[in-house]
């Protein structure tokens, strides 16, 4: 996902002041745009509930 310089900022920022890793929530909303024109969206809670789990982006 592209974000301007000032979008990923507030994005790290927001981030960082609720513990949650910026890497992870962009692989959500990358996630989530790819599966957005689908006709049916099946997988979409499998998908996102892997990239949750995922060790990778976790915490920072």
């Amino acid at each position: 996902m592209k974000l301007s310089t000032d979008d990923k900022r507030m994005l790290e920022d927001l981030c960082r002041e609720n513990g949650v890793s910026a890497e992870k929530v962009l692989k959500l909303l990358d996630t989530v745009r790819d599966y957005e024109f689908k006709e049916r969206r099946t997988g979409i809670y499998d998908a996102l509930r892997e990239i949750l789990k995922s060790e990778q982006g976790a915490r920072t």
